[in-house]
């Protein structure tokens, strides 16, 4: 399975594409950053983002998506604008008919570190050992990303795996 995770921001948007190897092996695939110019009014910059993802998917073309879910922020400008990139990473997997499941932050660090608090350095580090990559990933969008893609195969392999038991 040909994963991309994605990790949704108008500034810098993170994406990481991994494949499932033999049995539990994880595969890195690629990973970047999306970034924008905060100069550019938001339509451009929502167009742009469209457009830069529409290439990265149609390059790698992943058989499920992943992007993560939007969690309440105190600062409402910033939840708006996540949610705006959050819409553009939907509405770009979906036109290439990608599967998309979508992850709490919570989820994701529990899938990658094995606790739900783990914190940056922590998922920058499990990112790395579980791709065996010579360096922990960065920017954090980036690792965030690979972290997303990861989650969803884990939680792929678990909905199999129950699937199996019915």
């Amino acid at each position: 399975m040909l994963v991309i995770g994605i990790d949704p921001g108008t500034a810098r948007t993170g994406y990481g594409v991994v494949r499932q190897g033999q049995g539990r092996d994880l595969v890195y695939v690629a990973a970047g950053v999306i970034s924008t110019s905060a100069e550019s009014p938001m339509p451009e910059r929502l167009l742009e983002l469209h457009s830069a993802l529409t290439e990265v998917i149609s390059l790698h073309r992943p058989q499920s998506g992943a992007v993560e879910k939007l969690f309440f922020q105190r600062n409402v400008s910033t939840a708006m604008s996540v949610g705006q990139a959050r819409g553009v990473a939907l509405l770009a997997l979906a036109e290439a008919s990608v599967s998309v499941a979508e992850y709490s932050p919570g989820e994701i660090k529990e899938a990658v570190a094995g606790y739900g608090g783990a914190d940056k350095r922590q998922i920058q580090e499990m990112v790395r050992v579980l791709l065996k990559m010579e360096a922990p990933p960065r920017p954090d969008d980036v690792a965030d990303a690979l972290a997303i893609a990861i989650c969803h195969i884990s939680a792929s392999g678990f909905h199999k795996r129950l699937e199996g038991q019915g």
